[in-house]
């Protein structure tokens, strides 16, 4: 009888297959959860919808979004009388495509969220990973930073901030990114402290297995969950708070198109022109509820605890 042999080539192989095959199960179970979620599924295509609008922004506006045209000066949408089927949505005080701005606008505020996201969930899940883990005097001066800002209004303190440094997309991510950290170090430090007291990594630390790979290895993946759900509901409160600035002249300023500043900019024609103010803040409105939908059905899909109960 032949034997058969397996060289160690072949067993990693075969290791990155089964891998691989369950990675791609976890996958098929969470999108078929997530579509049994029928508000986080509603808020996810809208999400999509908004990202897919925002990278295709050339290819979709009917108009270029700094284009003037004082012939088409609040110009109404197609739907009211006087409305021009060319300016779907209208057009500003300066005969700018409304549609097209907020197209392009969408990018912005997107953008803005990601990235802030990005960069304070990965600054706060390590620093609070290894405060939690650790402990000691590492961990009891980061605490006390952290809730020294959280002692401040977040957007006062970015007005604050903001009026110092000047407007600008650059020093608007630097300055949001100041702060939002915190609530990724408390998530991530709390999460840390709770799960090293458990079996699992006493028995990985009693085989000498290293801090990092403990941290990065072990209790990183049973707790990512948490941080991913903090991080979809964080990008829609930053999506609001960066057209806050926006609309005080301190965010992303003009003719950049942005929600905050164009809603701004309508105001001053509320009651003749409702539609400078008004879609823009829709669209907004749209966004950030189908987003804080879709965190929600994330937190009920991935949480085991919720599960359990």
């Amino acid at each position: 009888m032949a034997e058969l042999y397996i060289t160690k080539k072949d067993s990693s192989k075969i290791i990155k297959y089964n891998k691989g095959k369950m990675c791609w199960e976890r996958i098929k179970h969470f999108l078929k959860e997530l579509i049994q979620c029928h508000t986080a599924f509603l808020g996810a295509i809208i999400v999509l919808s908004f990202i897919l609008i925002a990278i295709f922004a050339p290819f979709i506006a009917p108009h270029d979004p700094l284009k003037a045209s004082i012939i088409n000066r609040l110009q109404p949408p197609f739907w009211i009388d006087g409305g021009n089927i060319n300016y779907l949505l209208g057009a500003d005080e300066i005969g700018r495509d409304i549609l097209s701005r907020i197209i392009y606008g969408s990018r912005v505020s997107i953008l803005v969220g990601l990235v802030t996201v990005g960069i304070s969930g990965f600054i706060g899940t390590l620093l609070g990973s290894f405060a939690g883990y650790y402990r000691g005097r590492f961990d009891a001066t980061l605490s006390r930073f952290a809730d020294l800002l959280l002692s401040f209004p977040y957007l006062i303190f970015a007005i604050f901030l903001m009026s110092i440094v000047g407007p600008g997309f650059f020093n608007l991510i630097v300055i949001l990114c100041f702060k939002s950290w915190v609530n990724f170090f408390r998530l991530s430090r709390g999460e840390m402290i709770s799960e090293k007291t458990k079996e699992y990594v006493e028995a990985a630390q009693a085989l000498g297995v290293s801090d990092l790979k403990i941290i990065f290895k072990e209790i990183l993946p049973n707790i990512i969950h948490s941080i991913l759900v903090l991080a979809t509901l964080r990008v829609g409160y930053f999506i609001i708070l960066e057209a806050s600035l926006s609309f005080l002249g301190l965010g992303i300023q003009p003719p950049t198109p942005a929600w905050g500043s164009m809603i701004n900019a309508g105001r001053a024609y509320m009651l003749s022109s409702w539609w400078v103010s008004t879609i823009p803040g829709i669209a907004l409105l749209i966004l950030v509820l189908s987003i804080n939908l879709l965190g929600e059905g994330l937190r009920d899909i991935l949480d085991p605890r919720l599960k359990l109960e």
